[in-house]
């Protein structure tokens, strides 16, 4: 028997061996590739395609989502919906790292909710809101840095403002005017001043430098205000020159701010101005030279933004009435407060009392007739104005008739308002009206809704067609119901005048604060709306205008009104009774000069 050789053993075994070692190891290299492939495939066709998805889903639904029912080509430029998917193009947020990090699951897609949030180019301003330890969350008003050519080069060439007025002495004292002498103790010591009643454009401009809220960042402004000297522009213009020259500074502005960043955030939607004219002087609806005024509230850029003028449009919806300037503008709360208890321990001696010259040329004109009751009524005291010199251009004349009277007569002027109306109040005068247009849908934010509360109404057609008497209407209502209104006026009045722009009233707020307070609540109304995809109210049309700014919180609709004979006309008589009437206010602007 023939014995194997021990040392051919364990070659002879690893021999036989090798042949299942090396299929487990080609095996094992065969399933590290595939696993190296299928990883590489799955990050690929998974994990990155699924990222694309949603970059991909985000750019194509931001459009469509961030036209609601509110925005319109005009108010929302396609650069700010650009700006908006850009952000969303991001990929590295911490929400989208942490989608990449979890695994897949197999379930039906569904968007996550944050994706379906629009990040809104004003969302940081309206945030500031909820920040409770800042006293300007939610107030903060972004002044534009304007060229001097739209406001401070005016005042440097002040005589230029008007024809017939030396407007230089009215735009000194930051626009209040020159102080008023007390030689015959009609006014206080201090605070009051022979102020124009066009003066509003700088006055409300000065005001707002010492706004407590401004900011340099327009990101986080709930407004955002153009220092734009809008009346005095127009003044310099009206009389012998062309359209192209009574239009240039309006197109000039409406260039320069549309160039602006902060402009693309709404469209000019969030923007305001103020024109201390009426509304009239700045809505030439033609180019025809003979047509009056500017264009400028009628440009597109223009109808997006919220002008503020002492008489607005019942018919438009981008005009807001704001109070005239009265001759009070108190530098501390203290002022107002002497003032307002001196009005209350008044006697007054006249049961009415007014101050105007009759409209001979107007045949729907009832000053005619108010001055002849006015003459022949033993309560009535007259101060008539016409030509030459009168006691109507003597601040003390006046402001003395308005405080021996119960109530101030107040028809309609060369147009539906006038400033007599508050400084009729200012002396605690209850007003007596004869046209809604002259208060009830011009100073919404000023004064209350429920206009019994402070003042009498008369319609015109009770003293042009039935000769009422005026007199006995107000011996009716009795002295305790006279004295709760004439309670109401008095307390009114801080929100009635400009406080001097040189200082800062404590606690009252004037009409500055309102109207930019006022703004400030319209533009975040409108910011929400949009967010929500909603309107501010259901079927509007701007013709009606004049009955939106009466609704009560939360009313959405508009319908018949008691006023509608007042303001239903047809447009081209509505357009050549606006036209006259800012010619005739021109025309007496010269009369008073004269």
């Amino acid at each position: 028997m023939r014995r194997r050789p021990v040392g051919l053993v364990p070659f002879e075994a690893m021999e036989k061996g090798s042949h299942k070692n090396q299929n487990t190891r080609l095996c094992f290299l065969a399933s590290l590739s595939a696993f190296f492939w299928i990883l590489l495939l799955y990050f690929h066709f998974v994990v990155l395609g699924r990222g694309t998805t949603v970059v991909e889903e985000s750019v194509q639904s931001g459009p469509v989502r961030f036209q609601s029912p509110l925005v319109n080509v005009e108010s929302v430029p396609a650069r700010v919906t650009d700006a908006r998917v850009e952000e969303e193009k991001q990929p590295y947020t911490d929400a989208r790292v942490e989608e990449e990090k979890q695994p897949p699951v197999v379930k039906p897609v569904k968007k996550p909710a944050a994706e379906s949030v629009v990040n809104y180019p004003f969302m940081r301003a309206l945030r500031t809101v909820e920040n409770k330890s800042d006293p300007c969350g939610g107030r903060y008003i972004y002044v534009h840095n304007l060229p001097s050519r739209f406001n401070e080069d005016m005042l440097k060439e002040c005589k230029s403002l008007s024809l017939w007025t030396n407007m230089c002495k009215f735009t000194s004292n930051e626009g209040l005017g020159p102080p008023l002498e007390n030689v015959e103790g009609v006014f206080e010591n201090a605070g009051w001043y022979a102020t124009n009643q066009f003066a509003v454009d700088v006055i409300f401009n000065n005001r707002m430098k010492q706004y407590e809220c401004l900011t340099n960042d327009s990101s986080i402004a709930a407004a955002i205000f153009v220092p734009f000297y809008a009346g005095f522009d127009i003044a310099r213009y009206l009389w012998g020159y062309n359209i192209s020259r009574r239009d240039a500074a309006s197109l000039d502005l409406v260039d320069w701010l549309m160039k602006r960043p902060e402009w693309g955030i709404m469209g000019g939607k969030d923007h305001f101005l103020v024109a201390g004219r009426i509304t009239w002087d700045f809505r030439r609806l033609s180019d025809e030279e003979s047509d009056w005024g500017n264009k400028l509230l009628f440009l597109p850029a223009a109808r997006n933004m919220s002008m503020l003028v002492v008489e607005s449009s019942p018919w438009n919806a981008n005009d807001f009435g704001i109070p005239y300037p009265t001759y009070f503008h108190p530098a501390k709360d203290e002022e107002v407060f002497v003032w307002q208890d001196r009005m209350r321990n008044l006697e007054r001696k006249w049961l009415f009392s007014f101050a105007g010259a009759p409209r001979p040329g107007n045949p729907k004109s009832i000053r005619g007739q108010i001055i002849d009751q006015c003459r022949k009524s033993k309560v009535c005291k007259l101060l008539e104005c016409d030509f030459g010199e009168s006691k109507c251009h003597s601040p003390s004349s006046i402001m003395q008739m308005f405080q021996s009277s119960l109530f101030c007569l107040q028809p309609q002027g060369d147009s539906y308002t006038r400033r007599s109306a508050f400084d009729s109040m200012l002396a605690g005068c209850i007003p007596v009206f004869f046209h809604p247009g002259s208060a009830y849908t011009q100073y919404t934010w000023h004064l209350p809704k429920n206009y019994t509360t402070y003042s009498v109404f008369i319609p015109e057609d009770d003293i042009r067609k039935r000769n009422i008497s005026i007199e006995e209407r107000l011996s009716q209502i009795p002295p305790e119901q006279v004295k709760i209104m004439r309670e109401t006026v008095i307390n009114l009045i801080p929100r009635l005048i400009y406080a001097d722009p040189r200082s800062k009233l404590e606690t009252l707020k004037d009409a500055f604060d309102v109207a930019v307070q006022a703004v400030i609540d319209k533009v975040t109304r409108l910011r929400r709306n949009i967010i929500q995809g909603r309107t501010e109210y259901d079927n509007f049309v701007e013709e009606n205008s004049w009955k939106y700014d009466l609704l009560e919180e939360g009313q959405r609709e508009v319908g018949a009104h008691e006023w509608d004979p007042f303001f239903s006309k047809p447009k081209d008589e509505q357009r050549d009774q606006s036209t006259e009437a800012a010619k005739n206010s021109w025309k007496n602007e010269q009369r008073n000069q004269s």
